[in-house]
């Protein structure tokens, strides 16, 4: 954002017509919403208000440049969303329940739904790396992993599922995304980057699953029960 201040400017111009002024308005907020949002994360401080504004910045960024009608581009955009979703319930603390030992209580808590909402959405980024071709690798990635999302979404087996996706996502990011073989005046360098960060912060989300675990509201936790 602020080596391409100019570029976003003329871009969000050109696309809604609204002035010099307000372009670089919204290229400031998003410039410091994101800023702010993520210093305040890695330092752990107000940690459930930098995921609301850093939620604010993917909505404002969905509408600004288009994403909602690029499906490819708002799974992935909801994926963030998902990342962002379990951090926020990483970061609160569970709720005593006044029954202590109730497990309704304990299974009804937003806490939970949180991290059943944030698998379920960062699984929505592998959806956009199925291939539907002939060839035997993209078949058997497919399958596989279709397999590993499942697993991931329903919560079973979830941190082994999550660990494998983090691996092959980063192998994929390095071989697909390698943005640092094209020429920066290249408009692909920017897209590739883009994708690159972005793979890189769903990344971030699952390796929370891996540490967290599913949550109560998944197999592995009913698994306890039976």
């Amino acid at each position: 954002m602020w080596f391409q201040w100019s570029e976003q400017r003329d871009y969000i111009d050109a696309t809604w017509n609204c002035g010099y002024f307000l372009a670089s308005i919204f290229v400031f907020i998003n410039l410091f919403g994101q800023l702010s949002g993520c210093i305040l994360v890695l330092s752990r401080n107000f940690v459930q208000y930098a995921c609301f504004g850093l939620f604010g910045i993917i909505a404002l960024q969905t509408i600004a440049y288009s994403i909602l009608w690029d499906l490819k581009f708002l799974m992935r955009n909801l994926a963030l969303g998902g990342g962002l979703l379990l951090l926020l319930a990483e970061s609160r603390s569970e709720g005593k329940s006044m029954f202590a030992g109730v497990p309704t209580m304990r299974e009804s808590s937003p806490k939970q739904y949180m991290q059943l909402g944030g698998r379920v959405l960062l699984v929505l980024m592998f959806m956009t790396l199925l291939h539907f071709d002939s060839s035997f690798f993209s078949i058997l990635q497919n399958i596989v992993g279709t397999a590993l999302i499942i697993l991931v979404a329903i919560g079973f087996k979830t941190k082994l599922a999550a660990l494998t996706l983090v691996i092959w996502l980063f192998a994929i990011n390095i071989y697909f995304n390698a943005f640092w073989t094209i020429p920066v005046y290249k408009p692909m360098h920017d897209f590739l980057k883009y994708d690159f960060f972005q793979t890189m912060s769903v990344i971030g989300g699952l390796l929370l699953v891996v540490a967290l675990g599913p949550g109560g509201v998944s197999m592995d936790e009913k698994k306890k029960e039976w």
